[in-house]
């Protein structure tokens, strides 16, 4: 089957992951699911982000269409770290995370003429100590609440940040270079720039 020209279809209404592809020279339909995105008991980061994401694709994007779904959550000493959703479960989840080492997981679900496929990808980040006033501050801008852990990389949340290993695009909600790979694997042609 030939490579398919026409549009990338984005299952999924993050405005982060959104930027990422039109960086990256996509111009994405938007897609978004409604999809139950409860943890099943005793469910890995690693599980329950390609579980939702293979849902997330299934749920709005048909067979043989070119698109990508993906979810993304913070884990640290096997706990896992969603969206806060309040100021107070907020403060809790970076007050785990000052100081320490935790992964951001993401899980990629790519639909293609030649089928679909579905992977993980993990980033070490690792933090400086923060003060209880600092994350107060920062809970304020509103910023954590809808990111996984709490902070996004690419706003106030770098500031927290010493180092990591891995890819940037992951902490921001999509590892850019493994869904351009995927849908070449996959036969889709759907930008300008690959």
């Amino acid at each position: 089957m030939s490579e398919v020209k026409g549009p990338l279809i984005l299952a999924s209404g993050s405005p982060q992951r959104l930027s990422l592809l039109l960086e990256a020279g996509f111009k994405p339909e938007v897609r978004v699911p409604e999809i139950d995105e409860s943890m099943l008991t005793g469910e890995s980061a690693k599980s329950l982000v390609e579980r939702l994401a293979v849902e997330k694709l299934n749920a709005v994007i048909n067979d043989g269409e070119c698109g990508v779904a993906a979810d993304t959550v913070v884990s640290i000493n096997e706990k896992i770290l969603g969206k806060p959703g309040s100021p107070e479960i907020a403060l809790e989840m970076l007050q785990t995370l000052s100081a320490k080492t935790h992964d951001v997981v993401t899980g990629v679900a790519v639909s293609g003429p030649k089928g679909r496929r579905s992977l993980t990808v993990t980033t070490r980040v690792k933090w400086r100590e923060l003060s209880k006033e600092e994350l107060v501050t920062y809970i304020q801008t509103g910023e954590p609440l809808d990111k996984a852990g709490g902070y996004g990389i690419q706003g106030g949340g770098k500031d927290f940040v010493v180092s990591f290993e891995g890819s940037f695009d992951n902490i921001v909600g999509l590892p850019v270079d493994e869904v351009v790979s995927c849908l070449s694997e996959l036969g889709c042609d759907c930008s300008s720039s690959f």
